[in-house]
């Protein structure tokens, strides 16, 4: 069974990430629990206790969130700060997420072409996911490189239909994935 921290701050406008956790719903034989973390909380009083919880209770954390200005929804951000606690997540005690899987998996809205290089420095995606990695890291988790692809935003020129299309696709792979972590 798999964990969806879903970190949408508004998923019933999102067209990508909607799409995604729709189609692993959809999934026969798939057993998920997905958190809408940003509905769960819009105050960002975050119970701890209970996503501790959730998080003891699964051996696969996907974290499904639409890349935001290089980083993460506030929210998610905000999530860890508080979940990830000592002695829960990390310190000479906090062993709780030892051995589990820890899997980005995100949408980015504008072009793969507006990451790489075209006469001066970018960065690419994977070079923003690297504090992701140490958290895994330091909590002792098992890090899956993301799972990503680009070109969710109307704004940037693309249609409802091609951002589905590469949504499904997306879930797909990550149907794939909790498959083979099982």
């Amino acid at each position: 069974m798999a964990l969806i921290i879903l970190a949408h701050p508004n998923i019933e406008v999102s067209l990508a990430n909607k799409t995604i956790i729709e189609e692993l719903q959809k999934e026969k034989n798939l057993n998920i629990e997905v958190r809408n973390i940003a509905k769960m909380y819009p105050d960002f009083n975050i119970d701890v206790r209970e996503e501790q919880q959730a998080l003891l209770r699964h051996q696969t954390v996907v974290f499904q969130y639409p890349f935001y200005w290089y980083s993460l929804p506030a929210i998610l951000k905000h999530w860890f700060d508080e979940v990830f606690l000592y002695q829960f997540a990390y310190g000479s005690k906090g062993d709780k997420l030892k051995g589990k899987n820890f899997v980005p998996s995100f949408t980015v809205g504008s072009s793969e072409e507006s990451y790489t290089a075209l006469g001066f420095q970018h960065f690419r995606v994977l070079e923003f996911c690297k504090s992701l990695e140490q958290t895994a890291y330091h909590s002792q988790m098992k890090y899956v490189d993301p799972i990503y692809f680009h070109g969710t935003s109307l704004a940037a020129g693309y249609t409802e239909e091609e951002i589905r299309n590469k949504a499904k696709t997306h879930a797909g792979r990550l149907i794939e994935l909790l498959r083979s972590c099982d």
